[in-house]
């Protein structure tokens, strides 16, 4: 065959052939692409022997780093809302005022009480049947 030739098995009939073929390539999502098996696996029982171990790292008194680190508090609740949604749930909406914990609802009587007495549902909702997973293959029509 002379270069500039096609084998006729080597052309595409059409478009939708050629998506076929490309979408192939694509890999699933959130899939590694490089896998290790063997010896090279995470858990594999010799791998500590043939993968080079890290250098030791000199001392942080030695270097002048301080090893006493700051005790992180975990956020609150609000400051956490505040961040994510950008929402001060402890303004109120009528007077721009600070909200204050009045009470707090850890027995299930009194928690139903408390939410029939505003008009919301004491039970919670019915769980709804599961749905089928994502379609991961194109929808190509021949």
């Amino acid at each position: 065959m002379a270069p500039g030739e096609y084998d006729d098995a080597s052309q595409l009939d059409d478009f939708s052939e050629l998506i076929e073929k490309l979408a192939a390539l694509v890999p699933p999502p959130r899939l590694n692409l490089v896998r290790y098996h063997g010896v090279l696996a995470p858990n594999a029982g010799f791998r500590r022997l043939v993968v080079p171990s890290c250098s030791v790292l000199p001392d942080a008194s030695s270097v002048g780093v301080s090893t006493d680190s700051p005790s992180r508090r975990r956020l609150g609740w609000a400051s956490l809302l505040a961040r994510v949604f950008a929402v001060d749930v402890m303004r109120c909406p009528s007077c721009g005022g600070r909200l204050g914990l009045v009470a707090v609802l850890s027995d299930p009587a009194s928690i139903g009480r408390y939410l029939s007495g505003v008009g919301l549902a004491a039970a919670p909702p019915a769980i709804a049947a599961a749905r089928p997973p994502p379609q991961r293959e194109l929808d190509l029509v021949y």
